[in-house]
């Protein structure tokens, strides 16, 4: 399994604690040091069955930036949604935890965290 992170977030710094006392095995992406591409991107959302938009963090002063407040979250506008994310990482919504199953989480509770465990 793989879980990006970015160390600064305490979300993510929880899941690491937890995955460490189930002793899990996992590799640690951290996704603002080494950016998912486009192509890992869709990927990842095809893993966690969401669009680019559902894991985008709005609030970040870039999304403002962009004005992604205004973006249509439309199929059409979905490579456009992804081209954001992949230019601008911080926008990633975190931890993304990657399950050796072939499925994904957005990590961001214990309980998602234990799911992603028991498969």
């Amino acid at each position: 399994m793989e879980i990006w992170i970015n160390p600064a977030c305490s979300k993510c710094r929880s899941a690491l604690r937890l995955l460490d006392e189930e002793g899990a095995t996992y590799t640690v992406r951290r996704y603002l040091d080494e950016p998912p591409s486009a192509d890992e991107l869709r990927e990842v959302l095809e893993r966690l069955g969401l669009e680019p938009w559902d894991i985008t963090r709005t609030g970040e002063a870039v999304a403002k930036e962009l004005g992604l407040a205004d973006w249509p979250r439309a199929a059409e506008e979905r490579e456009r949604w992804i081209g954001a994310l992949a230019e601008h990482p911080k926008l990633i919504q975190r931890p993304i935890i990657t399950a050796d199953d072939g499925s994904a989480v957005v990590a961001r509770t214990d309980e998602a965290v234990r799911g992603t465990l028991s498969r």
